[in-house]
C-alpha cells in the first residue's frame, strides 16, 4: 500500500521492509513490486545500526504466539526492542504498532476502551506490549522524536484474524465456545491505511490512537451467519460473559479515516474464502484467552 501510494503521488520514495527471515518467495513478491528487503536482526546492535536512515518508519517487530515459556524473549522483543530503535531512529518519525491488550477488560455493552482510560494488562505479553508503550514516549520525550502509537484490536483479512477462527469451526464442525462472547474487527487493509495516514499525526509526546472497527460483533451472531452463508450447522458451549476486550476506534475514524470495509462484507468475503478452500496462515488469533496467557 505505502508503495502504490508513493508511486501514485509520483514520489520517488524508497520503501523497504526489514525482517530477521525472508523466505525467497517473499523476497521474489517484494522485489517485484518495488519493495526493498533487508534481512536483520534488529536484537543485534551491528544489523540495527546498518540499516539506511530513513524520514519514516513503521515498527510492526513483536512477539505474540509462543509467549508463555519464552517471557524473557517476549520482553526483550516487545520493550528492550523498542527502546533499541528509538535511539537509532532518533531523527525519524515513528508509528508503532500496539494493542488494545494494553486496556482492561469492559462490559460489553460500554462501547469499548478508549485511549483516556485506565490500563490495565493481563499477562506478560500484555504487560511487555505496554512496556514497548513507555519505551517509545520516553525516547519520544527525552530525544524528541514525533511518534504515534497505534492500539490495533483486532485486525482481520482472508487467511487470518478472529472471523476466519470462527469459521474454521463453523466448517469443522466443532463447537463454539461462547465465554469470550464479543469481540473489535477491522480489515487488515483499512488498518493499514489508518497506519499509514498516523504519520501526519505524529507528536512529542506520541499520539495515542485505537485502529478498530466500529462495532462490537457477537461471537454467536458472527457464527450464525456463516452457518447460513456456508448451509452449516454450529453449536455453542459456555456462555458470553459481561465483559471483554473491546476498544473504541470512533478516534481514530474520525483522525485516520472511517473504514471502508463494513462487517458485513468482511464476513461474506471471509465466507466465500474458506468456501473455497483459500489457504489460511495457519495461526490462530487466541482471542479467546482471558488470562493473558499466549
Amino acid at each position: 500500500m505505502a508503495r502504490r501510494a508513493s508511486d501514485e503521488a509520483d514520489n520517488s520514495r524508497r520503501v523497504i521492509a526489514v525482517d530477521k527471515l525472508v523466505p525467497p518467495k517473499m523476497r521474489k513478491r517484494f522485489e517485484s513490486q518495488g519493495i526493498e528487503l533487508i534481512c536483520a536482526d534488529l536484537l543485534e546492535r551491528k544489523d540495527l545500526d546498518a540499516l539506511p536512515e530513513v524520514p519514516n518508519v513503521v515498527y510492526m517487530a513483536a512477539m505474540k504466539f509462543g509467549s508463555s515459556g519464552r517471557e524473557e524473549t517476549t520482553w526483550a522483543m516487545n520493550t528492550h526492542l523498542a527502546g533499541l530503535v528509538c535511539e537509532r531512529f532518533w531523527r525519524s518519525r515513528i508509528v508503532a504498532y500496539s494493542t488494545g491488550n494494553v486496556y482492561k477488560m469492559v462490559p460489553v455493552d460500554s462501547g469499548g476502551a478508549k485511549e483516556g482510560d485506565p490500563l490495565g494488562p493481563i499477562g506478560e505479553y500484555a504487560m511487555s506490549c505496554l512496556g514497548r508503550e513507555r519505551m517509545v514516549t520516553y525516547f519520544s520525550r527525552t530525544l524528541d522524536i514525533p511518534a504515534a502509537l497505534i492500539r490495533l484490536n483486532y485486525a482481520n483479512e482472508l487467511r487470518y484474524g478472529v472471523l476466519t477462527d470462527i469459521v474454521l469451526k463453523v466448517l469443522a464442525g466443532e463447537p463454539i465456545d461462547l465465554v469470550t462472547g464479543h469481540f473489535n474487527a477491522i480489515w487488515q487493509g483499512d488498518a493499514n491505511a489508518m497506519l499509514l495516514r498516523a504519520l501526519e499525526h505524529v507528536a512529542t509526546p506520541p499520539l495515542v490512537v485505537n485502529v478498530a472497527g466500529p462495532d462490537t460483533l457477537s461471537v454467536r451472531r458472527v457464527a450464525e451467519e456463516f452457518s447460513q452463508l456456508l448451509d452449516k450447522p454450529v453449536t455453542f458451549t459456555g456462555s458470553e460473559s459481561p465483559d471483554a476486550l473491546l476498544s473504541n476506534g470512533q478516534r481514530g475514524h474520525k483522525l485516520l479515516g472511517h473504514p471502508r470495509v463494513g462487517r458485513e462484507q468482511m464476513i461474506r468475503w471471509v465466507a466465500d474464502w474458506h468456501r473455497r478452500g483459500g489457504p489460511t496462515l495457519g495461526k490462530p488469533t487466541k482471542f479467546q484467552v482471558r488470562d493473558g496467557e499466549f
